[in-house]
């Protein structure tokens, strides 16, 4: 009889990862509880921690580019402001000269 192999998620990798980072149990309890080997939940550990700066270097890009379409956000809106005023100011004129 043949097992088959559980395609674990990156969500429940991270949510194992994270609780060997915990050190409330040990590798050996984890890796029973889950039913994954204890070198591959090895594995994953380092995978992570290798990665985790990208985690940071995203998120800082993320943000950045936020900023950026926020400031041209603002920039168009300031701009429109302007050409509103202009127009309500031109009206104004327009009815005290007819008057």
């Amino acid at each position: 009889m043949s097992r088959t192999r559980k395609n674990w998620t990156a969500e429940e990798k991270a949510k194992i990862v994270l609780e060997i980072l915990r050190e409330e149990r040990t590798l050996t309890e984890i890796s029973k509880s889950y039913g994954v080997a204890a070198p591959v939940l090895s594995r994953w550990k380092s995978e992570c921690l290798e990665h985790l700066p990208m985690v940071f270097k995203s998120y800082q890009k993320s943000v950045e580019k936020t900023e950026k379409e926020h400031e041209r956000e603002k920039a168009t809106l300031v701009k429109k402001i302007g050409e509103l005023t202009m127009d309500v100011d031109l009206k104004k004129r327009r009815e005290t000269l007819s008057s």
